[in-house]
């Protein structure tokens, strides 16, 4: 469970990191609720490399829950 608390900063990182505009803004709370697990359980080893952690996320769509594949598609991916 520590893991996830690492997992959802990087996560805030990778995501505010897909566009330009969005990453002025940054992920949304819920936004950020939406793929915590799957970062953990797909990304887990590009905690705190937000560019590896995007392209992690992005790798791995086909296989991320509905909330997080949204998440990853609005925000470019």
């Amino acid at each position: 469970m520590m893991k996830s608390i690492p997992a959802a900063a990087a996560l805030i990182f990778s995501l505010a990191a897909g566009s330009l505009a969005q990453a002025q803004s940054g992920p949304t709370p819920q936004e950020q609720m939406a793929c915590r697990s799957d970062a953990g359980k797909f990304c887990a080893e590009h905690i705190g490399k937000p560019p590896q952690m995007n392209a992690c996320l992005r790798a791995n769509k086909a296989q991320l829950s509905e909330g997080c594949r949204k998440v990853v598609e609005s925000r470019g991916g």
